[in-house]
């Protein structure tokens, strides 16, 4: 039921053309209450799409009533058309809702650079249909609705002692850090502040979303919600929620990274040792984005030195010549040199673990990334809305 399974919020997801497929396109999840408490993060990216530039200003005081989202359609680059857009769209919600406008959250992911009259047209109808449509059963139907080049939902469910958390997203590329091409949403019933809220939805997506590096590039739609309302009656420990927070962003981060287009590896790397965090997430990082590395995992070839080049680009403090290499549980260097034969390395299966040793400190971090496909380059040269 992912947005749904939290008591107190109903969700719907309708189809009005947004999609040439004639599938889903347009969701609706609303907070019935009693709290309102919104929190949520927004991509990096100078290039913000309409709905991402007035999200900045709806969450601003920590209250949201409901978030619509639509795909078919990522309204960036539009210009003051698709801007009045998102505003009509969230007047249209609040009408439909008996709510502010500044308090609807809006989303949409899709190709940039198309809107029309057209577009408007349906998304507006999309907000009256799915208004109507509204159940608390609804949030599989909502997860749908949200996905494009999508291959299944992604949906994650928590639940404590007495409170819920559930969440859905979408994303199949672009998954860069300052977020992905993704929207999330999660709601919990759980007594949470919106400075509690926010707080713990930083913390949560900078280990999850914010470590998803599929191929280095970055959206300018992406947005990670998080509504409260208190519908539970139970208020959690703060680190409680926070623990259960994370663990349902990390699970919808791996569902996400496991539907890249056209990925056949799906990479884990983790960098131990390290002086520091930031120098783990800059060498996690420096690989992620190394096509020549990502180009032999898809070749199921442990080509170790590829690793030992990409991480000589950072910044991050070790001796490339004292660093140790694993490839799924098989150390192929050690202290910079060649170690196990690459024979002994079985890359065939889709998981694949590689763990680097800088022998600098303490610190870790772990980067979750894919190979780098022939299906990915067809996927993103013939993709259209």
């Amino acid at each position: 039921m992912s947005v749904t399974a939290a008591d107190g919020f109903d969700a719907a997801g309708v189809a009005v053309g947004l999609k040439s497929t004639g599938e889903p396109d347009v969701a609706v999840v609303v907070n019935r209450g009693p709290l309102k408490v919104g929190a949520a993060v927004f991509t990096s990216n100078r290039a913000k799409a309409n709905p991402i530039i007035w999200s900045e200003r709806v969450i601003r005081d920590g209250v949201v009533e409901a978030i619509v989202l639509n795909s078919g359609g990522a309204n960036c680059f539009t210009g003051s058309f698709g801007f009045q857009t998102t505003h009509q769209t969230a007047e249209k919600a609040a009408a439909l809702l008996g709510a502010s406008a500044g308090d609807i959250l809006i989303c949409s992911t899709g190709l940039i650079g198309t809107g029309d009259e057209v577009f408007r047209g349906r998304v507006l109808d999309g907000v009256e249909q799915g208004v109507a449509a509204l159940s608390p059963d609804g949030g599989d139907a909502a997860s749908l609705a949200i996905m494009t080049t999508d291959s299944k939902p992604k949906r994650s469910t928590v639940s404590r002692d007495g409170w819920t958390i559930g969440g859905m997203a979408k994303g199949a590329g672009m998954l860069a850090p300052g977020l992905a091409t993704m929207l999330v949403v999660i709601t919990t019933d759980a007594v949470v502040d919106a400075a509690q809220a926010d707080g713990a939805l930083r913390a949560a997506t900078r280990m999850s979303f914010d470590r998803l590096d599929s191929d280095g590039c970055m959206s300018t739609n992406d947005q990670v919600t998080l509504m409260a309302n208190g519908a539970s009656g139970v208020q959690p420990a703060p680190a409680a929620f926070a623990a259960a927070l994370a663990a349902v962003c990390l699970d919808l981060a791996r569902q996400l990274q496991g539907d890249a287009e056209g990925a056949s590896h799906d990479i884990t790397i983790e960098v131990r040792n390290a002086a520091s965090e930031e120098d783990a997430v800059e060498v996690g990082r420096s690989v992620a984005r190394n096509n020549l590395f990502k180009a032999a995992i898809f070749g199921n070839d442990p080509n170790w030195g590829r690793v030992l080049a990409a991480i000589g680009t950072t910044h991050a403090a070790f001796d490339p010549y004292d660093v140790d290499v694993w490839m799924n549980g098989v150390r192929v260097c050690s202290a910079g040199g060649p170690d196990r034969p690459r024979e002994e390395v079985d890359l065939t299966p889709r998981a694949t673990d590689l763990v680097i040793d800088l022998k600098s400190g303490a610190a870790t971090a772990t980067i979750l990334t894919n190979d780098l496909t022939h299906d990915y380059v067809h996927e993103n040269s013939a993709y259209a809305s």
